[in-house]
């Protein structure tokens, strides 16, 4: 029995951690905002203000494919950094992109809530801060 409610409550936490629907629509707006910060501080340099990277060295966030990728892909990607070639809308991009785990997980939640509601993304499926501790470990 009491294995059963360890289960009953990993299962919940677990499940709470990855949901989108966790995020209500107030929240997520502030998270959008708080996102936009953080994308000017960390992130514009390589892929620019208006989102549409270096063509032919970084590649886009605006309207990207690429952001259709599972959330636990794109946390990942910002906490462990990418090495290997990447396709975003039909172009091939091979610049590594460095680790960027210094950020906090609400940081890292909130650019990526940004990124995936600006420049014509509308990409469901919020980030929230539990989504990024899970994978941070």
């Amino acid at each position: 029995m009491r294995m059963n409610k360890k289960l009953t409550i990993y299962v919940m936490f677990f499940g709470m951690a990855f949901t989108s629907s966790t995020i209500p629509t107030q929240d997520l707006k502030e998270s959008i905002n708080r996102g936009k910060e953080v994308y000017t501080t960390y992130c514009q340099n390589c892929h620019m203000e208006d989102g549409n990277g270096i063509p032919g060295v970084n590649p886009p966030l605006a309207k990207a494919d690429y952001l259709k990728k599972p959330s636990k892909t794109l946390i990942n990607i910002i906490l462990k950094g990418q090495s290997e070639e990447v396709v975003v809308n039909g172009k091939t991009y091979n610049v590594p992109m460095p680790s960027q785990e210094y950020l906090t997980d609400t940081q890292i939640a909130d650019v990526l809530n940004y990124i995936k509601n600006s420049w014509g993304n509308k990409i469901p499926g919020a980030v929230n801060p539990g989504m990024v501790e899970a994978l941070r470990k």
